[in-house]
């Protein structure tokens, strides 16, 4: 049982903002949200932040704001259980709501603390597979990728790719697929059948680029959900929070977004015909770009064809068409896509920095 109440809980004229604070220090992707009697009132997840990320909620508001938009919505009221409990008891609530945390009350309601579904099931393995894109020709690197594909790159001690496949195994993901194309003999040397790195790893040899998706085409139809990530990603995402968000959303695909804002450099005229009605100078504008994760299910692979060129956005946009769920996952942790250079110094600066733990 987690029973530091002060960094488990949260009062509720205190804002989202402090919220996140406390769930960056416990780690535990939950704070309990109480009176001043600490009296349960409601919980905000790490899903519950995410959502109010994508609603572009202003984070110094107070929790009762975001508290106030699980009205209506099963996750309105917390599922809670008595302290002092058997243990069997907390793991049947736990799986029976599908739930990741319980709450735990003394007698009058109050807060004694919390378990988790990893108290019951340490070092659990998550139910899903993983692919890593690594087929690229990193031709934006040249000439660092002459004789390296760019997943192998080295940054810190160690190539990228071994960051992103260490993230997966610490996950608890053990099955690794990795695509190939360039230079993979190189990816294939070093990890071979991914033993060295606690990991089953399987290669998907491209003969010619298909494209950010097309090589899932060719892979055996899978049973379970499965994590598709780009091998040029140095991320400190949560795949974890990102699995129980994309079965929350009930999603068929779930794409992780970043949020990035663009400033206009002069002032921008808004015109109808030849009247000027606006001038807005140098205005910021906010977008969420597409971050290079996913989750998808098995019923999305059936848009896939096989052994043509095709891409993930073509796939997401295929299923949106065709009116299946695709949900955004928004990343608040650490996030870079090395696309060239100048990314990859700054990667290298970040880890050197210890702003990256690898």
């Amino acid at each position: 049982m987690y029973s530091d109440l002060a960094k488990l809980c949260i009062e509720q004229d205190r804002s989202i903002f402090d919220a996140v604070i406390l769930m960056e220090t416990t780690k535990l992707g939950i704070v309990l949200v109480v009176d001043e009697s600490r009296k349960l009132v409601g919980t905000i997840t790490d899903g519950d932040v995410r959502r109010a990320m994508l609603a572009n909620m202003d984070f110094k508001q107070s929790v009762n704001a975001l508290l106030a938009c699980k009205a209506g919505s099963r996750y309105a009221r917390p599922i809670a259980a008595p302290v002092g409990a058997d243990r069997s008891t907390y793991l049947s609530l736990l799986q029976e709501h599908s739930i990741l945390h319980l709450p735990l009350l003394e007698e009058d309601g109050r807060v004694a603390g919390l378990v988790r579904i990893d108290d019951f099931v340490p070092d659990r393995m998550l139910p899903l597979q993983a692919v890593v894109m690594a087929g690229g020709a990193g031709s934006r690197m040249r000439p660092l990728t002459d004789d390296l594909p760019k997943p192998m790159l080295p940054l810190g001690d160690r190539p990228l790719m071994e960051i992103i496949v260490r993230q997966l195994r610490d996950a608890g993901i053990r099955h690794v697929h990795v695509t190939t194309h360039h230079k993979s003999e190189k990816i294939m040397e070093h990890f071979g059948d991914g033993s060295d790195f606690g990991v089953e790893l399987a290669y998907v040899a491209e003969e010619r680029p298909m494209g950010t998706a097309g090589a899932l085409g060719v892979m055996t139809l899978p049973q379970e959900t499965v994590l598709v990530i780009n091998g040029d990603i140095l991320t400190q995402v949560d795949f974890r929070a990102m699995l129980a968000f994309h079965r929350e959303q009930r999603a068929d695909l779930t794409m992780a977004v970043r949020k990035y804002d663009m400033q206009v450099p002069f002032g921008v005229v808004e015109c109808q015909g030849t009247s000027v009605v606006r001038l807005t100078e140098k205005p910021l504008f906010n977008f969420f770009v597409n971050a290079g994760i996913y989750l998808l299910e098995p019923v999305a692979y059936r848009y896939i064809p096989n052994g043509e060129r095709f891409d993930m956005t073509d796939l997401i946009q295929l299923l949106i068409d065709e009116g299946r769920s695709v949900a955004s996952f928004p990343i608040r942790e650490y996030w870079l896509d090395i696309g060239g250079h100048p990314e990859y110094e700054r990667a290298e600066r970040d880890i050197r920095g210890g702003k990256v733990r690898v």
